[in-house]
């Protein structure tokens, strides 16, 4: 039987709000929180992944301050709002651009004054960008009787764009800062503004001066601003679950459990509700599939390269502790963990209120999955395009009990890698962590199809891996030897929980030389 197809106009990749409403696309009402962001406060950041719905929270704006009524019909907002008060908005979107020079910026920015001139008119002696965004607020408020809305969607692509790049980074922090400044200098011609972006570059950067921004990234009030609620996915999506269940020869309860599996699980502050993300949903109900739509859109360069160029460890990273301030702060060269929560790629999972303390790990499968796939190529020789298959073959082998074919491919993983691509400063430590993040990159896919324990400690891991027939018991020693490997297998007992276990337990002992860079020798007892 053919599955019933939807009614529902999905709006993927439509981010303009009067677009949304005038097509008929499916519209998740979040007009109610919106009504409270306008009318409790003047002056807002917002932090959320990409393709969370931020531009379309900024157009949904744009359209409630030019006093687009009609478009709200049938909202919470129709209800809720009484005076419809049309005033000036100056939205700029700079996730349009690419910005590799100085001038790229100066550009975007230009082009976006000059609009807002040819409306409102120049003033004499506006010589910087800055001075003439001012004289465009102040003309827009005495000239229309109403003060400005300003909206700013993605205000920090330009920084992000030159990671790894101080120089340019720092002309750009140049530019910026007197810009943003003008939110603050101009304040009795602003009735209200927000700006959006993925990262914070913080208390060092562009909004240094910026004291009357109220960061609503982490507040508990607004979480649902951009995203779905698990509420709001059963209630608003329950026929579109329905059609999906039906495609995936699902019942209606699996379905669920495998879309909060999947795209849900993000806590954007501690004990909080968890957010789907809205673009994987949409696209799994349009195309009545699962699959990994947030990754095909693009994984950032610029993750990777903070990675290795500090040298992280993954395991750390997928089980990290920190602090308020750590994830609210400006990435530094020192530390990429901000910028990795910020982007979405972990999440918080778990808060110690004694020492305030958070522990973050990865939202969901999509993520965690995709993330760790992205990585592979970067971390070992084999291309992207072929690291899928030569997961899969690792899982058929494991399944099959062949741990001879497994290791020689685990070795052809780390064949090849260049020198270079390794080491750091600390050839020693470098080389150890290399060896443990291919391992981890490996296993966690495995791990996706098995069951997989993974533990690290003083240049060894020791490692279960579990199928429905066999059970692998494994330990890799750095500049050990095989057999002391495996001795420390049945030292330490490792294979005592499973000594009534119906499956064969294969013990397997490997040592990893630093020397040749690679796995030597595995010996099985």
């Amino acid at each position: 039987m053919e599955p019933i197809q939807s009614n529902k106009i999905y709006p993927i990749g439509i981010q303009n709000f009067e677009k949304m409403r005038k097509g008929g696309y499916f519209y998740v009402d979040k007009t109610a929180l919106v009504y409270r962001l306008v009318k409790t406060g003047s002056y807002y950041f917002l932090s959320r992944p990409r393709r969370f719905g931020k531009s379309l929270l900024i157009s949904t704006l744009e359209a409630y301050f030019q006093g687009k009524k009609e478009l709200f019909e049938g909202l919470a907002m129709e209800k809720l709002e009484k005076d419809w008060i049309k005033r000036p908005v100056l939205h700029i979107d700079l996730n349009i651009g690419k910005y590799d020079t100085p001038d790229s910026l100066d550009k975007q920015l230009e082009k976006a004054v000059t609009e807002w001139e040819q409306l409102y008119g120049t003033g004499m002696a506006e010589s910087t960008l800055a001075l003439r965004f001012a004289g465009v607020v102040r003309r827009a408020c005495e000239q229309t009787g109403q003060r400005v809305a300003i909206l700013i969607d993605e205000y920090d692509k330009p920084m992000l764009q030159a990671i790894g790049n101080k120089a340019l980074q720092n002309e750009f922090r140049n530019t910026l800062k007197p810009f943003y400044g003008v939110l603050k200098t101009m304040d009795g011609c602003i009735q209200f503004a927000l700006l959006t972006g993925v990262t914070k570059f913080g208390k060092v950067s562009v909004f240094s001066d910026l004291n009357n921004l109220n960061d609503i990234s982490m507040d508990r009030r607004y979480l649902a601003l951009c995203g779905v609620t698990d509420e709001e996915l059963r209630q608003e999506f329950a026929p579109s679950i329905r059609l999906l269940a039906q495609a995936q020869n699902m019942t209606y309860e699996e379905t669920c459990q495998r879309l909060q599996k999947d795209y849900d699980g993000y806590h954007f502050t501690h004990n909080s509700i968890g957010i789907y993300n809205p673009f994987s949903l949409l696209n799994t109900f349009d195309k009545q599939e699962f699959g990994s739509y947030w990754f095909e859109t693009g994984t950032p360069t610029y993750l990777v390269e903070l990675l290795k160029r500090n040298h992280y460890n993954l395991e750390e990273m997928a089980h990290a502790e920190t602090y308020a301030d750590v994830l609210n702060s400006i990435y530094g060269d020192e530390d990429p963990l901000p910028v990795i929560f910020q982007s979405g790629y972990l999440t918080i999972k778990d808060y110690e209120p004694e020492f305030k303390i958070y522990r973050l790990g990865f939202p969901n499968q999509e993520v965690e999955e995709g993330f760790m796939k992205y990585l592979l190529p970067f971390y070992t020789n084999i291309q992207a395009s072929k690291s899928p298959f030569e997961i899969g073959r690792f899982v058929r082998e494991v399944r099959a009990g062949d741990y001879d074919a497994f290791f020689h491919r685990l070795q052809s993983f780390f064949a090849d890698t260049s020198y270079e691509a390794i080491i750091g400063r600390n050839p020693e430590r470098d080389t150890e962590l290399h060896y443990r993040n291919v391992l981890f990159i490996v296993f966690k896919l495995v791990g996706l199809y098995t069951q997989v324990e993974y533990h690290t400690s003083n240049g060894r891991i020791d490692l279960v891996l579990q199928t429905d027939r066999y059970v692998y018991i494994m330990e890799f020693k750095l500049n050990g030897t095989a057999e002391e490997a495996l001795r420390q297998i049945e030292e330490k007992g490792y294979a005592l929980p499973f000594a009534g276990d119906d499956r064969e337990v294969l013990k397997i002992g490997a040592n990893f030389s630093s020397e040749t860079r690679n796995i030597e020798r595995w010996l099985v007892g």
